[in-house]
């Protein structure tokens, strides 16, 4: 409910007494305040936002053995899946993510992609053929072989459940699938003048999440919602053809046998140099007689790693493959690593890909949570971007300023939701915004700011926030119009967090709360709940009209100064809220004398109404008043944020 104005606010401040009731309305703006959604705590998740004391979560290791036939296109294997239930109920059965269904004529991502095609078109002429499939609970358990595939789903069963709180199960069958060439632009096959590249992810099947949540969480892969996945130990082998170069998420275990002896000794070298450092130069790309240790047959590359939720690796014999170290905060080093061919060689192109990587990931670490993989590897493929623990795929088209925004969004990724492993189906914002609200001060800090951030000027935003088609933020992403889809999941939640950061709560209690939130959350599986409960307790405000108004809602912020005057030796000001969301009053004086000076109103002044009369005792005469001089927030109605009027 609001009040209007009748009259000059001088008369209204002439008679005082009436003046301060009238900073009360008859109603009240409760619902713009109240809570939203359920967010007391329980023996799980506690209301400060941090696992609870019985917090659990399931868990899956994995061995595969996978071979490459590059002129089939196809890739085969053998996996066992070792399960831990760490819930509270036993578990007859479990559920695994089939992604490869995807690429059928009739999967459920095929049949709901438009006539006209999107982004996540795919092939239709793959899928998995799934053989000897054996489950057993336990490690004396009675064999299973029953199991039921659907679209990207496969329920396996067990003969005797898997116990509760520790009980663990195993899973081994065989695969095979062709490749496809789109690959829904997360992976897929790219033709370069000496050999294809093959970029591999979702190439084996992955135990879906059971949580206290929703228990199985069994959405069908359909294209814009990515992943949710536990998290374990991962030992797989990956055999080629002897000319093929592989790189994957984790550590090389066998270098000596895939490598050669002038290759180890530049890996030793890259390891110990910040500049970039050849493993295979653009002259030696292709040619076997320099970059492969033998001439036939077929070699195994092995690789490792430890507590992630996924993997994926790449195989080409086009590579140019170079390197340089990475060094993180504890003193501990990784290695930065880019494959590309030489259709992206170049120092305005893919030679400079090192350089980004190793920029991007020491920079996050050591602004927000290290680093925790041995290597990270970026892939020119003709997937556009996507991100995998470690390993990230990126257009090789893309040259200078788009390479370094690719690369460093993919990379972010690392920590939103490779490290905070929050359910991608359901909440993209939790991922790619959180991840674009990084990238934002990252591209601030590279190279003393050769690039500019996209979120540089937030009125470039207001063109979308007051369209009449716009979705909220809290829009699952396959439900979400595509033509939404990056505000929804990327900008808009970005922008938020830079709001409440730099508008809302300050640099320093924002940070506190955002490292709390990693920390607590840090390979486990938060919910949004989770991320508002963490930074209210941490940064000591309740929060709920910005989550409510920002996340949940389409809504905007139109702040207004709508008069202003000297009053009795002093200063007053009229300032009214025309927008749907609730937001402090950061405003600028700009005195007669020249001087400025900054203050604050509180949120709170629209708690029983939507104007507010405020009183500046100074004796200086006030030249000009402006709301958010520095634009941090997208008000979708500037021209009403400065006195007097233009």
């Amino acid at each position: 409910m609001r009040r209007k104005i009748t009259g000059s606010i001088l008369v209204i401040m002439a008679f005082m007494g009436f003046g301060l009731q009238a900073q009360e309305s008859d109603g009240n703006n409760q619902d713009l305040f109240g809570e939203f959604m359920d967010r007391s705590g329980n023996a799980y998740r506690s209301a400060s936002g941090v696992p609870g004391p019985e917090y659990w979560q399931n868990g899956a290791d994995y061995t595969i053995e996978a071979e490459l036939d590059d002129v089939s296109d196809r890739l085969k294997g053998k996996i066992t899946i070792t399960y831990h239930n760490n819930s509270p109920e036993p578990l007859n059965f479990i559920w695994l993510q089939m992604d490869q269904n995807r690429f059928t004529e009739d999967s459920r991502g095929t049949l709901t992609t438009p006539v006209q095609g999107n982004r996540y078109s795919g092939d239709i002429d793959g899928g998995y053929k799934i053989s000897d499939v054996v489950a057993t609970a336990g490690r004396r358990g009675q064999a299973s072989s029953k199991y039921i595939i659907n679209d990207t789903r496969m329920q396996v069963f067990f003969n005797e459940a898997i116990p509760a709180k520790g009980g663990t199960a195993t899973v081994s069958m065989s695969f095979e699938y062709k490749i496809p060439e789109k690959g829904m632009d997360r992976m897929g096959r790219l033709e370069t003048e000496k050999g294809t590249i093959y970029s591999l992810a979702q190439w084996y099947p992955r135990v879906a999440v059971f949580d206290d949540e929703r228990g199985w969480n069994t959405e069908p892969y359909l294209g814009a919602g990515e992943f949710y996945l536990e998290y374990g130990d991962f030992d797989y082998k990956i055999t080629v053809p002897y000319d093929h170069i592989v790189v994957g998420a984790g550590e090389l275990v066998n270098p000596k046998e895939v490598l050669t002896k002038e290759q180890q000794n530049r890996m030793n070298k890259a390891m110990q140099s910040d500049e970039t450092v050849y493993l295979i130069s653009p002259e030696e790309a292709g040619n076997t007689d320099v970059t492969r240790p033998k001439q036939d047959g077929k070699l195994t590359w092995h690789f490792k790693m430890k507590n992630t939720r996924d993997v994926a690796f790449a195989s080409s014999k086009s590579f140019i493959w170079d390197a340089a170290r990475i060094n993180l905060p504890s003193g501990k080093k990784a290695m930065a690593q880019s494959v590309y061919p030489k259709e992206s060689d170049g120092q305005e192109a893919w030679g400079r890909s090192t350089e980004y990587t190793k920029a991007s990931i020491e920079y996050y670490s050591e602004k927000w949570h290290e680093y925790p993989y041995p290597v990270a590897v970026n892939v020119a493929s003709n997937v556009g971007g996507m991100e995998y623990p470690g390993i990230v795929f990126c257009s090789y088209k893309s040259k200078s300023g788009s390479l370094w925004g690719v690369t460093d969004h993919e990379f972010g990724h690392i920590w939103f939701p490779m490290i905070v492993g929050s359910n991608e189906r359901r909440y993209a914002w939790m991922d790619e915004g959180f991840n674009t609200f990084i990238n934002h001060y990252s591209t601030l800090a590279f190279n003393n700011g050769e690039y500019e951030s996209r979120l540089a000027n937030s009125s470039r935003l207001v063109g979308w926030l007051t369209n009449s088609g716009r979705e909220p933020v809290s829009t699952y992403p396959d439900i979400s119009q595509s033509h939404n889809l990056g505000m929804v999941a990327y900008y808009k939640p970005a922008l938020g967090l830079i709001i409440l950061r730099e508008y809302i709560l300050g640099e320093e209690r924002f940070d506190n709360a955002f490292k709390a939130y990693i920390e607590a959350w840090a390979y486990k599986h938060p919910q949004p709940r989770d991320f508002f409960n963490i930074v209210e307790n941490v940064a000591g405000e309740d929060l709920n009209w910005f989550w409510k108004g920002w996340f949940y809602s389409d809504g905007n912020i139109d702040l207004s100064i709508d008069e202003a005057g000297p009053y009795s030796g002093n200063f007053v000001m009229s300032f009214s809220n025309r927008g749907d969301i609730p937001m402090p009053v950061v405003y600028e004086l700009t005195y007669e004398d020249g001087s400025k000076e900054r203050k604050t109103l509180p949120v709170e002044i629209w708690q029983k109404g939507s104007e507010w009369l405020h009183l500046l005792n100074t004796t200086k005469k006030v030249k000009k008043v402006e709301i958010d001089p520095d634009k941090i927030i997208p008000d979708v109605n500037t021209s009403n944020n400065v006195w007097p009027r233009s």
